[in-house]
């Protein structure tokens, strides 16, 4: 098996659990600007897309007070949201064993650069990547596209797309993939409602990171993943 030239990884929901942080953020941020709680359901589906854009879907946030909304969650997200957040189970090993092969790993993410790169950095994972490719906006509702992101890479990378693959739990991942002319997996980990993937054309899909390292490195990698886990030694 050829392992790709590049993988490039989606942040929340697909190398890292948020564990409620972006949406107890929100939640908090909504609340201070006495803006009704939308509900769970409602807050997991603005994890994907730039924030500014999710938010302007809520009931009473008007495009004055978006840039409010975002300072506030950023704060809170910042005081506590990112220790609070953890590598899903593999993921450090993954990103390891695709390094190990000559695979770039790029994080590919709708979050403001700064923010994923020390993101990353409380998490220990800024040692086991290439590259961090992010919004730049300053919440202004102007954010770059997942698309526009990946190009990105690319471009900076002088990446051939037919040899890369986007990794993510959400259509966008998937629909900015195929806009890239890349390969695409889907994630079963993260915040896609059921179907989506699928109904997105992801060209596989992964049910955990184990199965995600067979598909990119081979089953051998997928089974040594597997037992790592099972004794805990898969950081």
């Amino acid at each position: 098996m050829i392992a790709p030239s590049a993988v490039l990884l989606d942040l929340d929901g697909t190398l890292v659990d948020p564990a409620g942080a972006i949406t107890s953020g929100i939640r908090h941020a909504l609340l201070s600007a006495q803006i009704a709680d939308p509900g769970e359901e409602k807050l997991r589906s603005l994890i994907g897309p730039p924030l500014a854009i999710g938010l302007a879907t809520i009931d009473g946030v008007t495009p004055g007070i978006i840039d409010t909304l975002i300072a506030s969650y950023r704060a809170e997200y910042a005081q506590s949201g990112m220790a609070a957040s953890r590598p899903y189970p593999g993921v450090a090993a993954l990103l390891k064993a695709l390094r190990e092969v000559g695979t770039a790993v790029l994080v590919a993410t709708a979050k403001p650069t700064p923010i994923a790169r020390a993101l990353l950095e409380v998490q220990g994972l800024t040692p086991l990547v290439d590259g961090v490719f992010g919004n730049e906006d300053e919440g202004d509702g102007q954010s770059s596209s997942k698309t526009h992101i990946l190009a990105e890479a690319i471009r900076e990378h002088s990446l051939d797309p037919a040899r890369c693959v986007m990794v993510g739990d959400r259509l966008y991942d998937i629909e900015a993939a195929h806009e890239n002319n890349m390969g695409s997996i889907g994630v079963g980990w993260g915040f896609a409602e059921e179907g989506e993937l699928a109904a997105a054309g992801a060209g596989a899909h992964a049910a955990d990171v184990p199965e995600l390292a067979g598909l990119l490195l081979g089953e051998t990698a997928e089974e040594s993943l597997r037992a790592a886990i099972l004794m805990g030694a898969d950081a």
